[in-house]
């Protein structure tokens, strides 16, 4: 993985609450095996009408909204456990989530894929949409190292939690094996030092 840093970044908003595994990646794109093009069907049945064309009411489709970063409704990520959720929305892009709240599974397979959930408060979420729909330009800023999330618009900020662990894996660019691996002598001087009953 990418090591993560400070991002300033325009945003992508999706005011929908309660945006399910299977909104975010359909189960018919579940045979795969690998994670290449699963951005390219992130959202598939908002994004595409039955044809196979881009709906032009879908934010996804809409040109005057880009960005490293997805601000989303209330309860993103719920339903069933699939991490090709999170395979969708780092393929097609999005190193941050933001939202009021996030499955717990869901959260989990984003931080394990490289991609950091940040939860905020309501009012703050809020904040978000007022000022993308005034300003599809404006911008949000992510510093992992100090946990914090600014509303660049208003000169909003808050403070997000994360996993000490996860939040060293991301900042290093290490996923869990690169993790283990990165410790590689520590753990051999432990075993080593160990006495074993037999």
């Amino acid at each position: 993985m990418k090591k993560f840093q400070t991002i300033t970044s325009t945003y992508v908003p999706l005011p929908i609450e309660n945006v399910d595994t299977d909104q975010i990646i359909p189960a018919r794109f579940l045979k795969a095996t690998t994670r290449e093009g699963f951005g390219d069907n992130l959202f598939a049945d908002w994004r595409y009408d039955k044809e196979g064309n881009p709906k032009g009411d879908f934010v996804l489709n809409d040109p005057t909204y880009s960005g490293e970063v997805l601000v989303a409704g209330k309860n993103f990520g719920s339903g069933s456990s699939r991490e090709h959720a999170a395979w969708a929305i780092a393929g097609y892009g999005f190193k941050v989530v933001v939202s009021s709240f996030f499955a717990d599974i869901f959260r989990n397979n984003a931080l394990n894929n490289g991609i950091l959930p940040v939860v905020v408060s309501d009012d703050f979420l809020r904040g978000l949409f007022n000022a993308s729909k005034a300003d599809p330009k404006s911008t949000v800023t992510v510093n992992l190292e100090e946990q914090t999330i600014t509303n660049n618009t208003t000169g909003e900020c808050e403070q997000f939690e994360i996993n000490a662990y996860k939040k060293e894996c991301l900042l290093k660019g290490l996923d869990d094996i690169d993790f283990l691996l990165s410790n590689k002598d520590k753990i051999v001087a432990y075993e080593q030092q160990r006495t074993y009953a037999y």
